[in-house]
């Protein structure tokens, strides 16, 4: 870039001419500073991913002859002029992040990269779907949509991108959000010892940085730029049974009937690419499937919901009625001398919608709505990389760009965000007021505004499981919460152990998926066994009971963008030992999951700081300490948190079944405080944008020694008549008391109940030694009202 030659103010920002550069500094928030840099000057202002505007932010911005300083009440800025270069401060004065001296950001041709100091011990997570271990450090990646069938672990890249990363060192943690479309990447010291460094293929340098003294708050910061989640259908969260592919209709039949026959809690069935005529999108194939609203409305008189696939490619077949109205509507992505790009998927010759474009969208949503008349509630969009035979569609390909006109190399990263998109805004419309589930194998940051994704083609291999709960963990830290991956694997066949450990896994995914590919076994959780059954029914009875918490849990990632799916480094960020522990995770805030091949007879567990019960006994140890224990196959090592708030729910078949009119509450006894908004609704409109909806805080404080459900809030009531508040870990002499009108009135307290667990593994129902559970019942109205004990 050279030295700074002029340097002008104004309001929040700063625009910097260089001798080979221009920029511009802008203050976003008092946590939030936008870096922007190209070789001339900048183009209009544009971003898919970002829907934030600047904040109005009190920053005290000041130059002399040698730098430019920026103050806000969270970070400070200097920009040194001779040469230009950045470098990010605490407010104390300690070094966050800093420009690597003689190299900043420079070109390579149009290749623009901003290099950074490696701090001594700086750790990186982030950049969502990548594999490899959690910790990035020593590693280099790439962002390029890619279909990836069968992908190894350390392949890269793979579906999708999310150009935002997380570093970690001395005692602080920042965010720095890439927002550049073009081909990228990223080095976090991969065959250097000097520098970390971003940078793209084309286009300007354009970056966020965030700053905050909890990581947490940085994911919250960076998914107010990007946007968060709405809420999903509750059925969503339910059990889901899919596979490549069930057909005819009696086949879709049979398995729901057979869920139903055996127990299995379950809310949704999916139908692969086999529903289709000759893979043709939109269509049906008539023989196999002769009257779709008729399965669907039969499906969902047994509690199913129908979620169908669909591709972007559009079969190039004249009297094909979805391309003719395509090439009417002129709606298809083309080459520079404008005839219709064509490439080769499922069904043959296809030209593709231009989603980077209204009126390609605008079609889109118009062929969507057929499936609602249908009465399907759920779209998956696959294939959206854009995936191609021969994975290599040419770099003279012209998209729309929202007018403005850009080649693949600039659109590729965003035509799933966008695919998305149209299907999240057209089935939402066709839906009159009821969520849609939409889920995507390719996005771009911001995709979590639309759609649930999941971790595409993955092989039934242990290696394979764990990787996926890292991908998980990775795409929460980088604003994802509603995140999955094929239980038991897509390719190949699961052995017993696998599957069963798998599913266990799944009870604690945010979408829960059971999918096997085409030419595999039978992977229902009835084709492994009976023991196999009794396991995997075990564990999604438990994710049906656990319903309350999870979705309130989803709730608060609408709120402030917080992923179900928590890497320990959200809340023990400077604990050294969550990257050798990187298979833990956290499932909401509640509970810790620690995942082990399904081939480990031992495993070591690592509980952070604190104090920890074991779901299963109650049984409390002390963190801070890994500990050697015997695996079984019929449970997966869960803990709960000290001070934990967990509501929950009686067994259900479904989520249009009611469960009984009592919520029960889990509390466990702890020296920390805690608070937990629990949150309902009607689980399938949008009303709860108007107010309808109950929400409620529980505050557990544990120096006053008081348990508080604060004052409800919402138009609506709560489905469950009372609260049955059941204490874990605390003393068996304990006096327990509610106050306030309502709680007085009519509280009925219930002595020391035989100790039994509220979830056994191993399916009996025998007391679990030295578990204490003590269980107040109440009223649930919405009047505030306090337990002292």
């Amino acid at each position: 870039m050279g030295n700074v030659t002029n340097a002008v103010v104004d309001g929040g920002q700063v625009k910097i001419t260089t001798q080979n550069a221009r920029a511009e500094v802008t203050v976003y928030t008092p946590s939030v500073i936008r870096v922007r840099i190209d070789k001339h000057e900048l183009a209009a202002d544009f971003s898919y991913a970002v829907i934030a505007k600047p904040q109005q932010t009190k920053a005290n911005i000041t130059q002399n002859d040698n730098e430019i300083s920026i103050v806000t009440d969270s970070l400070k800025l200097t920009i040194t002029k001779k040469p230009f270069a950045v470098t990010f401060y605490t407010p104390a004065g300690e070094v966050i992040n800093q420009d690597e001296t003689g190299l900043a950001t420079s070109w390579v041709n149009d290749a623009v990269t901003t290099y950074k100091k490696m701090q001594p011990d700086e750790h990186f997570v982030g950049l969502g779907e990548k594999t490899g271990p959690l910790d990035r450090k020593g590693a280099g990646f790439t962002n390029w949509n890619s279909d990836t069938f069968g992908y190894r672990d350390g392949q890269d890249p793979i579906y999708s991108t999310i150009p935002f990363y997380i570093g970690i060192h001395h005692n602080v943690s920042y965010g720095i959000f890439m927002d550049n479309t073009y081909q990228s990447d990223f080095n976090f010291g991969a065959s250097n010892n000097r520098f970390s460094s971003f940078g793209a293929h084309g286009g300007e340098m354009n970056y966020y940085f965030i700053y905050h003294k909890h990581l947490a708050d940085i994911i919250t910061s960076y998914t107010a730029l990007t946007g968060r989640m709405h809420l999903p259908p509750l059925w969503s969260l339910g059990y889901q049974q899919n596979r490549y592919s069930y057909y005819p209709d009696t086949e879709v039949y049979r398995i729901a009937q057979t869920l139903r026959e055996k127990k299995i809690p379950a809310d949704g069935i999916t139908l692969d690419i086999h529903y289709m005529d000759k893979y043709k999108v939109f269509t049906w194939d008539k023989q196999r499937f002769p009257d779709p609203a008729k399965m669907t409305g039969r499906l969902k008189e047994m509690g199913f919901k129908t979620t169908l696939i669909v591709d972007p490619g559009v079969k190039a077949e004249p009297g094909y009625g979805v391309y003719d109205r395509g090439l009417k509507d002129d709606i298809f992505i083309k080459y520079q001398d404008n005839t219709n790009y064509t490439g080769e998927v499922w069904p043959g010759w296809c030209h593709f919608p231009d989603f980077t474009g209204a009126k390609g969208r605008n079609w889109w949503e118009t062929e969507l709505k057929q499936y609602a008349a249908e009465g399907v509630s759920g779209i998956w969009n696959d294939m959206n990389e854009i995936a191609t035979w021969g994975q290599k569609m040419p770099d003279n390909v012209i998209f729309d760009f929202e007018g403005r006109k850009a080649s693949h190399l600039e659109a590729r990263n965003v035509y799933g965000l966008n695919m998305i998109r149209a299907s999240y805004e057209g089935y939402r419309k066709a839906l009159n007021n009821k969520r849609p589930f939409i889920l995507t194998r390719s996005g771009y940051a911001g995709l979590q505004r639309y759609s649930a994704i999941w971790t595409g083609d993955n092989r039934a291999e242990d290696d394979h499981m764990l990787l996926g709960v890292r991908l998980l963990s990775s795409l929460g830290l980088s604003g994802v919460a509603f995140s999955g991956m094929d239980i038991g694997g897509f390719t190949g066949n699961a052995s017993v152990g696998l599957y069963t450990r798998w599913v266990q896994i799944g009870a604690f995914n945010p979408y829960f998926r059971n999918h096997t590919g085409v030419n595999t076994k039978s992977a229902e959780p009835w084709a492994f066994g009976e023991e196999a059954l009794e396991i995997a029914r075990n564990y999604i009875n438990l994710r049906y009971k656990l319903l309350p918490y999870l979705y309130s849990t989803f709730y608060e990632a609408t709120q402030n963008g917080q992923p179900v799916v928590r890497s320990l480094a959200i809340n023990y960020t400077h604990d050294p030992k969550i990257f050798t522990y990187q298979n833990e995770y956290q499932f909401g805030n509640a509970f810790l999951i620690a995942p082990f091949a399904s081939t480990d007879v031992y495993g070591t567990v690592y509980l952070p700081k604190g104090k920890w019960y074991d779901l299963y006994s109650d049984e409390l140890s002390m963190g801070n300490k890994e500990t050697i224990i015997k695996l079984a196959k019929h449970k997966l090592p869960v803990y709960v948190k000290e001070s934990s708030i967990i509501p929950m729910q009686s067994l259900i078949q479904n989520t249009t079944e009611k469960p009984t009119d009592t919520l029960d509450v889990h509390i466990y006894k702890g020296d920390v405080n805690n608070s937990f908004v629990y949150y309902e609704d009607d689980g399938e409109s949008y009303d709860y944008e108007n107010g309808s909806f109950y929400k409620r805080t529980i505050s557990y404080k544990a120096i006053s020694k008081t348990i508080t459900f604060g004052k409800a809030e919402g138009s609506v009531t709560s489905k469950f008549k009372y609260v049955r508040v059941l204490l874990h870990g605390f003393e068996t002499n304990a006096a327990v008391k509610a106050d306030g009108k309502q709680a007085a009135a009519k509280a009925s307290f219930v002595s020391f109940i035989a100790p039994i667990s509220r979830f056994d593994p191993e399916g009996t129902a025998n007391p679990v030694e030295g578990s204490n559970v003590k269980t107040l019942v109440l009223p649930n109205g919405s009047g505030q009202f306090t337990i002292t004990y």
